[in-house]
């Protein structure tokens, strides 16, 4: 691997910079990443688990028991955005910080991006390479939606000792209906998005197949998840409500999209297959594009 592209996912992004908190995280948590990962799981409970109380996978309450959490907390995605704030609302309900028996009360209530962003602020303050990836994930039990593969956000970090990235998904670690080490996932468990957009561009896949929380199916849920990752990869972790500015996100938009403009998306794809071997490309699109760097959403 590139020095570069260590020295790279080594730097924090405005979301991932733990800010003042950074020594804390390099001194004070473990070293071992599935030892982070668990403290980190701890310290929060999902929007989903929230809603759902104790029943499916928290039947035996190892996110907590949801009737102790007051009935006014609120999903908090929309306040909580960089690693900073999360630390700093973390800190403020407990002074202790990210803790093993932290109170139901007390825990955050963010979902995957927020997991991951956390995780990679506390990696790299321990001078690990991470970067935080967005795509879908097959392995939940979704209930009555059947067999299809949800968006998600998870982690990979850098093993010197291995010379790979190694892909983890601390959010997801206790929900997997599939018998795969959360901390060291198999290549294909998790669809990313290159590869998801490709297949369906060339017909191989069901594009229904792919889930997004917001109720919506097909390609669309897939490029929103490229957009992400492309982001991602590019250590600019935004927020769901964040898209292209140029429209290409939203349905009505989408479904217009010319054959010029659905291959500038497959181009982009395919440099997204092999991220690091495609790096320097990529960052050309990234500095020259605004068809992919350039936001709407929120204020913007």
């Amino acid at each position: 691997m590139k020095k570069e592209i260590l020295t790279f996912y080594r730097e924090f992004s405005m979301y991932t910079n733990p800010g003042c908190y950074e020594k804390l995280l390099k001194k004070d948590l473990p070293n071992d990443i599935k030892e982070i990962g668990v403290l980190v799981r701890k310290n929060i409970i999902h929007r989903t688990t929230l809603a759902a109380g104790n029943v499916g996978t928290n039947a035996d309450k190892k996110f907590g028991d949801m009737k102790k959490v007051p009935w006014y907390r609120q999903p908090e995605d929309d306040v909580l955005v960089t690693a900073s704030a999360m630390l700093s609302e973390l800190y403020r309900r407990d002074k202790r910080g990210l803790v093993n028996n932290r109170k139901e009360q007390d825990k955050l209530v963010v979902t995957c991006r927020f997991v991951s962003i956390l995780m990679a602020a506390i990696l790299k303050s321990k001078g690990i390479p991470c970067r935080v990836r967005s795509g879908n994930a097959p392995y939940f039990d979704m209930g009555k939606l059947g067999k299809v593969s949800t968006d998600h956000w998870i982690n990979q970090y850098w093993d010197f000792k291995e010379k790979k990235w190694v892909t983890i998904d601390v959010d997801g670690s206790w929900s997997l209906n599939k018998s795969f080490n959360p901390y060291d996932i198999p290549n294909g468990e998790f669809d990313f998005p290159a590869d998801a957009w490709l297949a369906i561009r060339s017909k191989k896949i069901n594009s229904d197949y792919f889930y997004n929380a917001s109720g919506k199916r097909g390609a669309i849920v897939v490029f929103w998840s490229l957009f992400y990752d492309f982001h991602c990869l590019m250590n600019d972790e935004i927020i769901y409500l964040h898209g292209p500015k140029n429209g290409w996100g939203n349905r009505e938009k989408f479904v217009t999209l010319s054959e010029t403009e659905l291959k500038k998306i497959d181009e982009l794809a395919k440099l997204m297959q092999k991220p690091d071997d495609n790096f320097a490309k990529l960052q050309s699109i990234w500095q020259n594009n605004p068809d992919f760097r350039l936001l709407s959403g929120c204020l913007l």
